[in-house]
């Protein structure tokens, strides 16, 4: 269970090694096998970089949802959050970064009390 969950779908099947060094790849077959098995319908998965905040694959057994918009202050991706219902009917909300602020005023004189 760790694996899958911490681990990123990939495209090719099976498990692979993550580039990055940590953790694994998955592909649809094993996404599907654990489904099945665990009597599940989808994965949803977390802490991997989405550019909309959120992705499907393997056939809408796994969804990846990112909640980080504009993702260390560079990457210009989208957030999103998924809803359930009572019914586990799901919608997302997608966020779009807020826009860059300008550097802020500040007044650089010492306050009375310090003197």
């Amino acid at each position: 269970m760790c694996d899958l969950l911490w681990s990123d779908p990939d495209d090719r099947g099976g498990w692979g090694i993550l580039p990055r060094g940590a953790g694994y790849t998955f592909g649809q077959d094993i996404s599907e096998t654990f489904n099945h098995v665990n009597g599940l319908t989808l994965v949803s998965h977390a802490h991997q970089l989405v550019m909309e905040g959120y992705n499907w694959c393997h056939d809408q057994n796994v969804v990846t949802i990112f909640s980080a918009p504009n993702y260390c202050y560079h990457c210009g991706n989208q957030a999103a959050i998924m809803e359930l219902d009572d019914t586990l009917k799901y919608s997302f909300l997608q966020f779009v970064p807020a826009l860059p602020r300008g550097e802020p005023h500040v007044t650089r004189c010492t306050p009375d009390y310090f003197l």
